[in-house]
């Protein structure tokens, strides 16, 4: 299913997204009439927050809950979406009403909380801290854009009606304006983006206190392969993707593998090795930096603390497929459709 290819950098690290609800999706449609599909649409209907979004890291389908007024919703970690996503094929077989209007609410919040330049944030409502700033992150954003261009198109959306389905047609094509902008160029070169970005100016903003601003190994990734799924490429499009591939060619990391030795991620020297990509690179040298929780740029692994080299993804494998495979069959299969402005 398209919608389940979305770069998650943590999927490298320790963080489990396996408490999502995105297993659900691999059912058959037939299996969303039946006794259990209902029973976890009800689970997740009881976790959908007073302003339609739904928590993160948790399998709101497994469980009642009864404490709604206390509940967060985010996009964070990939929240809120899939929840949508299970909530439409299940209403798709039964008709429930209860699950539309939750669909509807979910929906109409995530419109609501795109920014006027096309953004949006970790969070909504934003609030005053880094959950304001246009976020990549985790595939925050590029996995909003996914659900909503499902939203204008699916079959299992069609009940939405016209008019909403034509404002996330609209919304998807500001999304994409916002990444082009966001796109960071560094001596009058564009390269890739920033974990998150200025909801007002699009510059690269940082996050957690060793979340700097950078250059993104791993979230770039996520947003090249939303810009391939576009349809009718424009020129601009095709330049955007064109430049972060020879970036990620140019900052991949030869001959090297992440290991752990007496219970310690270690980064070591292999020839045989695949190589990989840092999750953060320096904005003015190109070179992988790490950061404690005390925010200070480190040029190596090693250099950090064990919590923090331990409990975050600073390598992965993130482009080796997009560079060995999609993006050659992209360039094939898509050349000739390249439109002017």
């Amino acid at each position: 299913m398209k919608h389940l290819i979305i770069v998650f950098c943590a999927l490298f690290g320790l963080v489990d997204f396996a408490m999502a609800v995105s297993h659900y999706l691999k059912n058959h449609d037939e299996w969303f009439g039946g006794d259990e599909a209902r029973q976890v649409a009800q689970n997740i209907l009881s976790h959908q927050s007073p302003n339609g979004t739904w928590p993160k890291n948790r399998d709101t389908g497994a469980a009642e809950f009864d404490g709604q007024s206390e509940l967060r919703g985010t996009f964070d970690n990939g929240a809120t979406v899939d929840e949508l996503r299970v909530l439409a094929r299940y209403y798709h077989q039964t008709q429930e009403e209860a699950a539309s209007l939750a669909i509807i609410k979910g929906v109409d919040t995530i419109l609501k909380a795109q920014y006027p330049n096309g953004g949006w944030p970790q969070s909504y409502p934003p609030g005053k801290g880094y959950s304001r700033h246009i976020t990549f992150n985790d595939g925050t954003m590029v996995g909003l854009m996914k659900l909503i261009k499902e939203v204008e198109s699916s079959e299992h959306f069609a009940f939405i009606g016209a008019a909403r389905r034509q404002s996330a047609g609209r919304a998807f094509q500001q999304g994409v304006d916002c990444i082009l902008k966001c796109q960071i160029r560094i001596g009058g070169e564009l390269t890739v983006w920033c974990a998150q970005h200025d909801e007002i100016d699009f510059t690269p903003r940082p996050a957690r206190s060793f979340e700097l601003v950078s250059l993104s190994g791993c979230e770039s990734v996520g947003i090249v392969r939303l810009l391939m799924s576009i349809e009718k490429p424009t020129r601009a499009l095709q330049e955007a993707v064109d430049a972060a591939i020879a970036w990620l060619r140019k900052s991949k990391i030869e001959a090297v593998k992440l290991t752990k030795i007496n219970g310690d991620r270690v980064l070591i020297q292999e020839k045989e090795a695949d190589g990989l990509w840092a999750r953060f690179y320096d904005l003015k040298t190109n070179q992988p930096i790490f950061s404690d929780r005390d925010g200070i740029a480190r040029e190596a692994l090693s250099e950090i603390g064990f919590e923090r080299r331990n409990g975050y993804s600073w390598y992965g494998p993130w482009a080796k497929r997009l560079l060995e495979k999609d993006y050659p069959e992209w360039r094939k299969n898509k050349l000739s459709e390249i439109a002017d402005f």
